[in-house]
């Protein structure tokens, strides 16, 4: 019985230390993508916030569908919109009001 424990133990840090090495990696490509960007995140700040009237609050560069973009969180008085910049063309793609704290989770599924 001290055998099959052994072995589980042994395939478990296996798995867990491949499950790492794949995160790692692919964090590191994600990381490295903003660079191939032809505009900067600073940029894309702009252009979010002067589509929405307002001063932003969090940037992220993300991949989507249509491809890669910066997704801004920004703050218009008592209202808060997230809006998407074109990463290769820096226009304004779309823009909603956030009527509910929809955070990053309900972002991705956009």
């Amino acid at each position: 019985m001290f055998r099959y424990t052994k072995i589980a133990i042994v395939t478990t840090v296996l798995a867990a230390a491949g499950a790492m090495a794949y995160a790692a990696k692919s964090m590191e490509n994600d990381a490295t993508t903003i660079t191939q960007a032809k505009i900067s995140m600073i940029q894309a700040i702009t252009a979010a916030e002067q589509h929405a009237s307002g001063k932003a609050a969090r940037a992220e560069y993300e991949h989507t569908k249509a491809g890669w973009v910066y997704d801004v969180e920004v703050v218009s008085g008592a209202k808060v919109f997230d809006v998407r910049v074109d990463a290769d063309k820096g226009t304004v793609i779309s823009s909603a009001e956030d009527t509910g704290d929809r955070d990053d989770d309900q972002d991705r599924q956009d």
